[in-house]
């Protein structure tokens, strides 16, 4: 399996509702180093995964809709808890919509996967890897 990773950042504010959360129920802030990996088993006609320049583009795009919002205001995130884990799914699932529409190139119709890790510190990240 061939794999190209891509890298962003996003910085939000968020909060939680749950004890589980502990201190993190109050609005805080958290920033995020974003890569995004696409995956295939055979290369496209021009020997690459997928354009490095339109994954990098798109995963800005997608990510930019987040960069330094408070996520409780957006009507999208209404009710729910954006952990690192569902913010790495929400990430994968437009970055597949951007694929599926031909953002990416005919090319990456190729792909088969896609892996999001959101990184919160040198120590600890999430992923959410989804087939396309």
């Amino acid at each position: 399996m061939f794999s190209v990773t891509v890298r962003e950042h996003l910085m939000i504010a968020h909060s939680f509702r749950g004890e589980v959360f502990g201190p993190a129920q109050r609005l805080h802030g958290a920033t995020f180093l974003v890569d995004a990996t696409f995956r295939r088993p055979e290369l496209d006609a021009d020997n690459i995964v997928v354009d490095i320049g339109l994954a990098t583009s798109e995963l800005n795009g997608v990510v930019g809709a987040f960069n330094y919002r408070n996520l409780d205001d957006e009507p999208a995130f209404a009710d729910v808890n954006t952990s690192t884990e569902y913010l790495a799914k929400v990430i994968a699932d437009r970055l597949a919509d951007r694929v599926h529409e031909g953002a990416l190139g005919e090319g990456a119709r190729g792909l088969t996967g896609i892996t999001v890790t959101l990184h919160e510190s040198h120590i600890a990240w999430a992923s959410y890897e989804r087939t396309l």
